[in-house]
């Protein structure tokens, strides 16, 4: 049986980083099956950029420093944002004003990605969301 592609959320890559006992075993298993693909876009860079520059996520600096190693010895692979993902980001129904997650949403909507995140809001702007 050949794996799944998946989209990680920006939780879910720092806690796969940094605190691996936060994730549902069931996404600790996902990503570490070496049949899956493991996508991560991004807006997760953008976001942990945006969140250290503005003081929000100290450690971030680190993150942002490494981030292409961390990405590559994890095997991941790297989601760009397009205008096809901005566009459905910014029509996609609802109140949910994160940019981050209403991009992450349409990248999953557009490539057919579920998105690993513990966030319920993810499946209320219309993507699939796999956590337990």
């Amino acid at each position: 049986m050949g794996g799944v592609e998946l989209l990680l959320d920006t939780h879910a890559l720092l806690w796969w980083w940094s605190d691996p006992g936060r994730l549902a075993a069931r996404v600790d298993s996902l990503l570490r099956d070496p049949a899956n693909i493991i996508h991560v876009s991004a807006a997760s860079a953008w976001e942990i950029a945006t969140k250290h520059r503005i003081g929000k996520f100290p450690d971030g600096g680190r993150i942002v420093a490494q981030w292409e190693e961390r990405i590559a010895s994890d095997r991941f692979f790297e989601l760009p944002m397009t205008f096809r993902h901005a566009l459905r980001a910014g029509s996609l129904p609802g109140d949910h004003r994160d940019p981050f997650d209403r991009m992450l949403a349409a990248q999953s909507i557009i490539e057919g990605l579920s998105v690993v995140s513990i966030d319920e809001q993810i499946s209320a702007l219309g993507a699939e969301r796999v956590w337990e």
